[in-house]
């Protein structure tokens, strides 16, 4: 049976907006470093958080969705892990303590939403 926007419940809102974050963290950080390559790499981030919300939104295979949206954010924490590499709090800018914090909720709750069973 096929689920609507009515049918999401409060984690998915959460999530949702978790990604929402994250988006809006990559789409500043994409306008601010373009032309550089880094600035369409942040861009191209932002499309994928939000399609993953589009996605959920049209309830377009979600449980797909959720797998494929944990396996992109956690990417991107590597990622960032790897360019940046840093060593203490101290070194994460208030941009990049969010986007971390939300990415790494936004995996916990669509683990939750993984494998829990409607």
């Amino acid at each position: 049976m096929a689920r609507s926007v009515g049918s999401l419940s409060l984690t998915h809102w959460l999530a949702i907006a978790l990604a929402a974050v994250s988006a809006l963290v990559h789409l500043v950080l994409g306008v601010s470093f373009l032309p550089h390559w880094m600035g369409v790499a942040f861009l191209a981030a932002t499309a994928g958080f939000l399609l993953g919300i589009a996605l959920v939104l049209r309830n377009y295979r979600r449980r797909l969705v959720y797998l494929l949206g944990i396996a992109f954010t956690a990417g991107q924490i590597i990622l960032w892990y790897v360019v940046n590499e840093p060593t203490a709090l101290a070194d994460l800018s208030a941009a990049e303590a969010v986007d971390k914090v939300a990415q790494f909720l936004l995996i916990a709750l669509l683990l939750f939403l993984l494998v829990r069973r409607d």
